[in-house]
């Protein structure tokens, strides 16, 4: 599915930038083919506009913050978070006269990211449970560019078949390629999973799991939220609770910035947050390895003859189903695979 050509995608919220990360000043970031500038405004609230001075185009993230406005390096003019150009220090008495602005979005702090949205949001950010539950802490992970699309990531992140083969040094059991069937609830934003599957738990992974037996259980209750982020929502029975966040955000048609955190129900002294994240390193990169072999323009349309071996991949298909619905009901324009 080709991102930058649907409209109703602009219409969500997505994670661009770790809020620390705009401590030095603004950062570029390109979200559904968009170039934007992003920084903090004198409140510390994280602003977004499009990354062009509309004087000699330069790009404004190679300016600078000052008073919570973005400045331009090339010649001093100065916008503020709504996109309105506040000083032009060549004309400064006509500044208020010519009515100069640059494109402004939607951008707000949440989970420790700057989220942005394009155009009018359909709903707001995801409501992540963890956030907010007692006795919880949360780990930051993983932050990086993959060269595969936002559908695929998230198809591959509801797919228990794939575990049996891509994670086969880590917790995949290849005797047992069966994937476990899903429990599906849908909701406006998306939609809840449910199910259980059978892992191996080898020793490096006793720490996570929280037992030395040579398999156990994990129960999965997954979210799905529109258009590309989901919550691996993963318990065991020694009643540890190993939560990750993805935001998959549609750099463009091609290549995705991954956003990735944990919420874990232990303590640092139980289980350093490096020796987790190391596990987690592993299983994400081979993730990462065959994801970035495949055809990132992957097809929506759940009726094609080619996407019939998915039958057994019920969340795969609801995802499609999901998005095809929401390009149909809100995009005037052809909608492009």
């Amino acid at each position: 599915m080709l991102v930058t050509k649907q409209p109703v995608l602009r219409r969500f919220w997505y994670t661009t930038v770790p809020l620390s990360h705009l401590d030095q000043g603004p950062v570029p970031f390109t979200l559904l083919g968009e170039n934007l500038v992003i920084w903090k405004d004198a409140e510390g609230n994280p602003a977004a506009t499009q990354d062009r001075c509309s004087h000699r185009t330069a790009k404004l993230s190679k300016g600078y913050v000052e008073n919570g406005n973005i400045v331009c390096g090339y010649h001093g003019w100065t916008y503020n978070r709504d996109g309105d150009c506040v000083h032009l220090p060549q004309a400064p008495e006509q500044t208020e006269q010519r009515e100069i602005s640059v494109p402004a979005y939607h951008c707000m702090a949440q989970n420790g990211y700057a989220w942005v949205c394009l155009d009018e949001p359909l709903q707001p950010p995801p409501n992540i449970p963890e956030e907010s539950m007692g006795g919880v802490r949360r780990i930051d992970q993983f932050y990086e560019q993959w060269d595969t699309s936002s559908l695929r990531f998230l198809e591959n992140a509801f797919d228990n078949a794939h575990f049996s083969y891509v994670h086969r040094s880590t917790f995949g059991d290849q005797q047992n390629p069966l994937p476990s069937s899903y429990e599906l609830n849908e909701h406006p934003w998306g939609f809840e999973s449910k199910t259980t599957v059978e892992v191996l738990n080898p020793p490096d992974s006793h720490i996570l799991t929280g037992t030395t037996e040579p398999r156990t259980l994990r129960y999965l209750n997954n979210s799905y939220y529109l258009p590309f982020a989901r919550r691996f929502g993963c318990s065991y029975p020694s009643g540890l609770i190993h939560t990750i966040f993805n935001c998959a955000t549609p750099i463009d048609d091609n290549r995705i910035m991954l956003s990735q955190w944990l919420y874990r129900n232990d303590s640092e002294e139980q289980a350093p947050a490096d020796v987790l994240n190391a596990f987690d390193r592993r299983v994400t990169d081979e993730d990462r390895d065959i994801l970035e072999s495949t055809d990132p323009n992957a097809c929506v349309d759940v009726s094609r003859r080619g996407e019939k071996h998915m039958v057994s991949d019920k969340p795969g298909l609801l995802i499609r189903k999901l998005l095809m619905d929401l390009l149909h009901t809100h995009d005037e324009e052809e909608v492009y695979e």
